[in-house]
């Protein structure tokens, strides 16, 4: 089916996004921010919750600490079965406003709450609500990368894992559909499904860079090489890929592949999680490179490389960037997260994805 058309421009189709700045600490600083940060969250009865795309320094404390490594639904699931009555997110403001609206019971802290997601800045609320109020014979679903609010005013919360099984049960009850805020994603469930969608003009600052001559390139040095994409990529991307999937499908990927080398074509904080599971495999960053990029490799989001050690302890030692959620929007929002997670259940669906993915 042929993408409907959007009656909107793009909300935002320029962002100003932030230059990637790395964490830069010596050995000797490491070690202590790390020893102190132990101590702290033993102190204070919290747990640190990591996504895949943070640093490689965050996501050994987390796991070394009980805490846990994963996409954004799994963070806070985690959180939710977790004891400690504060969970610190170490990942993107939606992330965290997520671990809140299923854990409203605990403190949710988070690195620098200025740590924003470009799917989530390029659908304000205040533009998508009224525009899902003109067009109420559409069943509304949204991406898990959203505010609060926007998955408040949504029928659905879908992950990138489970987006095309929700999508194809609606499409098989008649139903139409407004997606946001992901046009990539949201035309790969389009054209999987044939379903009737409006696609809310966003994009991932990161997976829309990704450019198919170079990584077509990087394929003829490397023939033998597995390429996995995320599918919020562009098109021509998507249709290079030998495995489309969330970031916890690409792992498993290259876990269970025979390929003793692939490209890999999303953030590259995966290599972390990847290098783990499959360490004597090459991992190649898939280039950005080609007609139009402004960088030979810039695949890694901005915001997630302003969490960091530093800044993890000093918020445990203040207190500083609680996520606070009005309970009337995440009475809301839980609801659209429930159906997803209660149509998994039933359909015997895995729901990892839910990512700066």
């Amino acid at each position: 089916m042929t993408p409907a058309a959007h009656p909107l421009p793009p909300a935002h189709p320029v962002l100003d996004v932030p230059p990637v700045v790395e964490e830069s600490l010596d050995d000797a600083e490491r070690a202590a921010l790390i020893a102190r940060i132990r101590h702290l969250l033993k102190a204070q009865d919290a747990v640190l919750v990591a996504h895949y795309y943070t640093s490689a320094d965050l996501q050994r404390l987390a796991e070394e600490t009980g805490g846990c490594v994963s996409d954004s639904l799994e963070m806070a699931r985690f959180g939710h079965a977790s004891k400690a009555k504060t969970l610190i997110v170490a990942g993107v403001r939606f992330m965290g406003e997520t671990a809140k609206i299923l854990n409203p019971e605990k403190r949710v802290l988070m690195p620098d709450l200025e740590a924003e997601c470009s799917l989530d800045l390029s659908c304000p609320a205040e533009e998508f609500i009224p525009f899902c109020d003109a067009h109420p014979e559409r069943t509304v679903v949204v991406y898990a990368n959203t505010s609060a609010a926007v998955k408040a005013r949504a029928d659905w919360v879908v992950t990138s894992s489970i987006a095309v099984r929700v999508v194809q049960h609606l499409k098989d009850r008649g139903e139409k559909i407004i997606w946001a805020p992901d046009r990539y994603l949201g035309d790969y469930v389009q054209r999987t499904t044939g379903a009737d969608m409006i696609l809310w003009q966003g994009a991932c600052v990161v997976h829309e860079k990704f450019k198919a001559d170079a990584i077509r390139q990087l394929k003829r040095e490397h023939p033998e090489a597995g390429i996995l994409v995320h599918p919020e990529s562009p098109p021509e991307v998507i249709a290079m890929a030998d495995v489309v999937g969330s970031t916890t499908q690409l792992i498993r990927a290259v876990q269970e592949l025979p390929n003793q080398s692939f490209i890999v074509a999303t953030d590259i904080g995966i290599f972390h999680k990847m290098h783990q599971v499959a360490p004597h495999k090459l991992l190649l960053e898939a280039p950005t490179g080609g007609k139009g990029a402004t960088c030979v490799s810039c695949a890694h989001c901005p915001w997630m490389a302003m969490n960091g050690l530093r800044k993890l302890a000093h918020v445990l030692e203040t207190g500083d960037n609680e996520i606070h959620v009005a309970e009337d929007i995440r009475v809301k929002a839980v609801r659209s997260i429930n159906r997803m997670l209660e149509f998994a259940g039933q359909n015997s669906i895995p729901v990892a994805g839910m990512s700066g993915d």
